[in-house]
């Protein structure tokens, strides 16, 4: 499988490294990963941004699940050669389902990716319309911390139903609750907030807590 990748910040002298995987709608131009690339670039800290395949190939519709697993592993691999960082030295995370399968990876039952910690940007607790399938049944396998950061109106995770999923989480989880914004993060014009200035708060929540995990 080969990848189209957007690598910023050092090669090398680094402890950490950061994967962002894009969303089903977007691709890894995304201006919320691009927001918290350039932040963790401007802190000495790597990432590698990728194209799922539909994308690269021009199509709308995500590949199946078997495709993005493979993809979202060769991904985190490519990171750790380009980063010479090993593999639990890594942060695997991205946007809605980027992120998603970021944490199926990391925790499968068979052969989970090591990673220091999962980034969240806005989880899709379930698919749109169907609460009452979760997307969470693998959140006891996550021993890792991770980093949830959604809108207070985000559609595919309220925020009840996503603080309750995450206690089953067996790392420490944090959450970053992004005031009146929905799953893109647009806040409600009422809120006086700007989308740049929810995307700033989203590279600022996300530098924090790369920063702050262990050496």
């Amino acid at each position: 499988m080969t990848l189209e990748y957007a690598y910023q910040g050092p090669k090398r002298g680094m402890d950490r490294a950061v994967l962002l995987a894009h969303g089903a709608g977007a691709d890894m131009r995304a201006p919320a990963l691009v927001v918290v690339a350039d932040a963790l670039a401007d802190a000495k800290i790597p990432s590698l941004r990728f194209q799922y395949p539909y994308r690269s190939a021009g199509k709308k519709a995500p590949d199946r699940p078997p495709v993005l697993t493979a993809a979202t592993r060769e991904a985190a691999a490519e990171l750790s050669r380009r980063s010479k960082l090993p593999p639990e030295r890594l942060v695997l995370g991205g946007r809605s389902m980027g992120g998603r399968y970021c944490s199926l990876v990391a925790g499968d039952a068979d052969e989970p990716v090591p990673c220091v910690g999962l980034l969240l940007l806005g989880y899709p607790l379930h698919a749109a319309g169907k609460p009452e399938k979760e997307r969470s049944e693998h959140f006891p396998r996550l021993r890792m911390p991770v980093l949830f950061v959604s809108g207070t109106r985000d559609a595919l995770a309220a925020k009840p139903a996503l603080t309750k999923a995450a206690r089953k989480v067996k790392g420490k989880a944090t959450f970053c609750w992004l005031d009146t914004a929905d799953h893109g993060f647009r806040p409600l014009r009422s809120s006086g907030a700007t989308i740049d200035e929810v995307l700033a708060r989203v590279a600022a929540s996300a530098l924090e807590w790369v920063s702050g995990l262990p050496a």
